[in-house]
């Protein structure tokens, strides 16, 4: 008995101390497994850090081996492999759950727009808050703004449009066309072709801008003759098949040297004029807009056409084409590289004031323009990188109409005004707010309309000021538009360097107009006069030939004349008109419109009257 005693007594004491074997296994196990998921979020210098605490606590000399770092070179290793780590306290590390499990770590998402552990968030500022503008930068500008031309000169529409498409200039597009005509030609191309002329090629532009002041659906229309809405204009410039085979061959370089690899060489030579005229006879004023004259995305055409536009008249003072991801100059992206591109400060000089859209904004494009005395201004995209994420005192759906708030980072203001809809703006030019108001319609509770005053940022103001000019430009040029439907991309390129020059002309006629004092033409006006000199003129009306009477005038007897004097006789309507009542009465009346005149040797009312009719 007591020998079964003990070994009952032995086994169980052998299994118990089995299972308490297994559980801590199992519960070491799960520990160093919550640890090690837990630590691979600090890197490897954490898991070097809890392999040396490890050794500590199981009283484990490691010193021959090598591989544990001191408390200097653990801190040290740390900071250079993940120096932006979470700041979690070792008692949190150890925290467990009731379970007995660790404790999973709380981590801010990166995506959060709170601010990383450590710093205090930025709160929002109102419009009660005092706000100091940047330091005003001294306007220096390379040359005197405005026209660089003589007002002495004569610019008539057309020569001013030849300032851009000078006669050499379209010779030169005469020769690239005339040689992509003969190796069309050679390729199978069935159609009659004569050297085009460079005086042909002027009337070729007026028909083009013809037909982009009157829209037709096909070009084809523009000729026809059995309609009620035909045009005998374009027949008297050009024949219609004429003017389509100059459309299918025009080339802007040359055909032979064409290099598959350069996007923009079969531009290149027409683009390089077109800029260096847009330079050379304007200099603009402080308010400059980057802008993009491709408003279509994505084109489809395979390029983008940015613009930097004088905000005070609309001129297109430089543009830049982008035809692929090699085009990248600095590597910061295509909106900082369009802008940088274009805002050249050998070319303008210093003090410029630069607005843009929240295609181009960033906080680092504004404090480099600003490193090179240029102020910036527009608005802005939250996600941008720099763009502030704070969300105290932040403005929420329920805040009312004019509510502002704004954060100042440096040079750089941020600001937020409530519209009908939220508008963020930055700037390096104004202060956030200084008592600018706008009027707008409001809508009331009983549905009437009332004017209302708001507040409105310095930022947004101006913003909207500035960019008004370059929007209604962009409204003429889209109204006189000569986007025709055609496969080849660089002739729509052409297209849109015909637009530039046509309204960079129109508007060195306002500004000589001015200078003048004299009538300044409507962009209508300018446009069909200009039409009519490409075109060689006004076409020559036939003189009007003489209408005749719709009636073959034959005069009749009343009655016979031997009988009563008075019968059947009515008094001359000529006579009655010229003599009152001196007037005679005749027996002579017109057959077919029923009239009584005389009809005698001395007074011939009756010839008298239908000339007068006619």
């Amino acid at each position: 008995m007591e020998v079964d005693r003990w070994r009952s007594n032995s086994f169980s004491t052998r299994w118990r101390d089995a299972c308490r074997t297994c559980s801590s296994a199992v519960h070491t196990a799960m520990t160093s497994f919550y640890r090690v998921k837990s630590f691979r979020r600090k890197g490897r210098a954490g898991m070097r850090k809890m392999a040396c605490k490890r050794r500590v606590v199981h009283e484990e000399s490691d010193d021959e081996d090598g591989n544990c770092l001191s408390p200097e070179d653990e801190d040290s290793e740390e900071e250079r492999i993940d120096p932006a780590e979470d700041d979690v306290s070792e008692d949190a590390e150890h925290q467990t759950h009731p379970t007995g499990q660790p404790a999973k770590r709380s981590r801010p998402c990166r995506r959060s727009p709170s601010p990383p552990a450590g710093e205090t968030e930025t709160s929002w500022k109102t419009e009660r808050d005092a706000d100091e503008a940047p330091a005003a930068m001294r306007f220096q500008p390379a040359r005197s703004p405005g026209v660089q031309l003589s007002s002495a000169d004569t610019n008539t529409p057309l020569d001013l449009f030849k300032r851009f498409f000078a006669p050499d200039v379209v010779n030169t597009l005469c020769r690239n066309t005339n040689k992509m005509a003969t190796k069309n030609a050679t390729r199978g191309c069935k159609y009659k072709w004569t050297d085009v002329t460079t005086e042909e090629f002027y009337k070729y532009i007026g028909l083009v801008l013809y037909m982009a002041a009157i829209k037709l659906d096909r070009i084809c229309d523009y000729w026809r003759q059995n309609s009620i809405f035909s045009f005998a204009y374009p027949a008297m410039v050009m024949a219609r098949d004429r003017y389509r085979t100059i459309s299918w061959n025009v080339h802007l370089s040359d055909p032979d040297k064409d290099q598959e690899n350069d996007g923009l060489f079969l531009v290149k030579p027409l683009m390089d004029v077109i800029r260096l005229a847009c330079k050379a006879f304007y200099h603009p004023r402080r308010s400059l807009v980057v802008d993009e004259r491709t408003k279509v995305k994505p084109t489809k055409c395979g390029f983008r056409l940015f613009t930097l536009t004088d905000s005070s008249s609309g001129y297109i003072v430089d543009f830049v084409a982008y035809t692929g991801k090699e085009w990248y100059h600095t590597g910061r992206g295509l909106s900082y590289d369009a802008v940088t591109s274009l805002v050249n400060r050998s070319f303008l000089g210093s003090g410029y004031h630069v607005f843009m859209d929240d295609f181009y904004t960033s906080p680092k494009l504004f404090r480099d323009l600003h490193s090179q005395s240029f102020g910036a201004c527009g608005t802005y995209r939250e996600h941008r990188k720099g763009c502030p994420r704070a969300t105290s005192n932040a403005l929420t759906k329920k805040s009312g109409r004019g509510s502002i708030r704004w954060i100042r980072d440096g040079p750089v203001v941020f600001v937020k005004w409530m519209d009908t809809d939220e508008v963020s703006v930055c700037s390096t030019i104004h202060a956030a707010f200084t008592g600018d108001t706008i009027k707008c319609e409001v809508k009331g509770k009983n549905r009437t309309w009332t004017t209302a005053t708001f507040s409105c940022p310095s930022p947004v103001s101006q913003y909207r000021e500035h960019t008004e000019a370059v929007d209604s430009s962009d409204q003429l040029t889209r109204y006189y538009t000569t986007q025709h439907k055609t496969l080849k991309w660089y002739r729509k390129m052409f297209l849109h360097f015909l637009d530039i020059a046509t309204f960079n002309a129109y508007v060195l006629h306002k500004e000589l107009a001015l200078q003048r004092q004299e009538v300044i033409l409507s962009h209508k006006a300018f446009t069909e006069e200009l039409i009519a000199q490409l075109c060689g003129g006004m076409p020559q009306t036939p003189p009007v030939e003489p209408e005749t009477c719709d009636h073959i005038p034959v005069p009749v007897l009343v009655s016979d004349v031997g009988t009563v004097v008075s019968s059947g006789r009515r008094s001359c309507v000529l006579c009655s008109k010229n003599l009152g009542r001196k007037s005679s009465s005749t027996p002579w009346k017109c057959k077919a419109c029923g009239v009584p005149l005389c009809l005698q040797l001395t007074r011939n009312c009756f010839q008298l009257w239908h000339k007068d009719q006619v």
